[in-house]
């Protein structure tokens, strides 16, 4: 396998859609956003033959002076699947990588393949995901929700909550001012602005995301950020205001969002990955028709050469703090501490 940097290489989005299991986060654009948001490193271990995509193991090397070098596969990404010929084992593939994270002397690596890549060793830990089939047509789409996701999307509408696609930069400003507040209300600080100004550089404006904005007498009341590559599409980032969540104008912010991938021909609706303990999140995707599964992460100690296991990590009493603090600390936080999470 070469080792190359997406972000430089001649043509790579196209070379992608030779394979199948490439989408969104395998691309160049994604690359970009971490690269020019973060500093991150793209360290793409590839075979290439013929035009085609043989193997590719996407990887990001973070380097940070709080919390490490490591490599990871890939930083704020749900899930980014490990291309590989299928009839060969995950395994061999792996070897590389230790090899190339203990040269560079590396804590460790991190894959995100959302498969549970490596049979036999620890899960370090797993999400949730939710994947609807859109080429079954907006009809038979629709009368799979279940009952109570019909009715709030009907409830949206009626209270006049009118569901928007967009993909100016000013839209995205809008959900970026949703998305601050949504997580201030988890105790979370939010990402900072650059990385959405990024996301509208490379991937909005290009075409491989939308914005869609609930508008409540023409004010931004919820929104979603989608991704799209291939025939895939999936949901990344959700935000609302808690003050109108009785006008349900998430639900119309997503029906509105699978109306226009099906609608577009694309064949694969992602939601994304959910902790396992966020109930209300679950409760809400599993009323769309998707197929559940769970998304697997494995984390191997190049120290040690032995995969990890996830330890104790209780951050509510921090999160009731971040909840209590004033919007602008938080954003100062999020813009000092999201570099060195990755």
């Amino acid at each position: 396998m070469q080792i190359l940097d997406p972000t430089t290489y001649p043509g790579w989005d196209d070379l992608l859609l030779s394979s199948p299991d490439a989408g969104i986060f395998h691309t160049s654009v994604w690359a970009k956003v971490l690269k020019d948001s973060y500093g991150y490193r793209p360290i793409y271990f590839a075979k290439i033959n013929d035009s085609r995509i043989e193997t590719l193991i996407p990887m990001m090397e973070v380097n940070s002076f709080l919390t490490g070098k490591r490599g990871v596969s890939l930083p704020f990404t749900d899930y980014c699947k490990i291309i590989f010929p299928e009839n060969e084992s995950g395994r061999s593939y792996i070897s590389p990588l230790i090899e190339y994270g203990k040269k560079e002397k590396w804590k460790y690596l991190e894959i995100r393949d959302g498969r549970h890549i490596m049979p036999g060793e620890p899960v370090f830990f797993y999400y949730h995901g939710h994947i609807l089939d859109l080429t079954k047509g907006e009809k038979t789409i629709y009368s799979d929700f279940r009952e109570s996701t019909k009715r709030n999307i009907k409830k949206a509408l009626k209270e006049g909550v009118k569901a928007s696609i967009e993909n100016s930069a000013a839209a995205v400003n809008q959900f970026y001012h949703l998305h601050c507040r949504t997580r201030k209300q988890h105790g979370l600080p939010p990402q900072p602005e650059s990385f959405f100004k990024k996301i509208h550089e490379h991937i909005i404006s290009k075409g491989y995301g939308v914005v869609v904005l609930g508008l409540y007498q023409k004010n931004a009341i919820a929104g979603g950020m989608y991704f799209q590559f291939g025939e895939k599409a999936i949901y990344k980032f959700g935000a609302s205001d808690k003050d109108y969540q009785h006008l349900r104008a998430n639900n119309a912010v997503m029906w509105e969002a699978i109306q226009w991938y099906s609608g577009n021909n694309f064949k694969e609706f992602c939601f994304g990955r959910t902790e396992p303990e966020n109930e209300g999140l679950l409760q809400f995707k599993n009323g769309w028709g998707a197929t559940e599964r769970k998304i697997y992460y494995q984390k191997y100690d190049l120290s040690k050469s032995k995969f990890m296991e996830k330890k104790s990590n209780e951050n509510h009493a921090l999160e009731k703090i971040a909840s209590h603090l004033p919007l602008p600390a938080l954003k100062l936080a999020g813009s000092l501490l999201y570099k060195h999470m990755g």
